[in-house]
């Protein structure tokens, strides 16, 4: 089986000379979720998770590659479960990662991070808007709490 440092090694190699929406390494992101993970008491086989999230949907790995690499099968269910598969409904979507053990905390490391304020900050108004409803879309079809930046004041 991989370490965890083998896995971030390979995740970090996977997804060389990515940024992400703000123009940072992609790895920047990778990093955070996993921390994420494990801040909230996520085992290593969802660190690994956290890792790989975006490989297989970004291209970065195959999902041959996910299906032969030497993880654990919760492991790599939790990487497929949390891969967004062309046009689908963000509802069965999430259905998928509350139907797999341990996904959801994965998820909600990504979108706290994908939610972050500072992040968000450096995006225009338009792209921070549509990012800011989409992550508090899809925090609520998972049933989490709102996030700092769905909270927005009433009237």
């Amino acid at each position: 089986m991989l370490t965890l440092a083998e896995v971030e090694t390979l995740a970090r190699a996977a997804h060389e000379g990515q940024t992400d929406k703000a123009g940072r390494p992609y790895a920047e992101h990778l990093h955070a979720v996993a921390e994420g993970v494990r801040s909230r008491g996520g085992d290593d086989e969802q660190i690994a998770a956290a890792w790989l999230h975006d490989s297989v949907e970004d291209d970065a790995l195959t999902g041959e590659w996910l299906c032969a690499a030497a993880l654990s099968d919760r492991t790599k269910r939790i990487v497929l479960a949390v891969t967004k598969r062309a046009g689908e409904p963000p509802r069965a979507y999430a259905a998928r990662i509350l139907a797999t053990p341990g996904a959801l905390l994965v998820k909600e490391a990504d979108l706290a991070h994908n939610a972050d304020p500072a992040r968000l900050a450096v995006l225009d108004e338009p792209t921070r808007t549509r990012l800011t409803e989409k992550y508090a879309r899809m925090r609520a079809l998972l049933g989490l709490p709102p996030g700092p930046v769905d909270r927005r004041p009433g009237p």
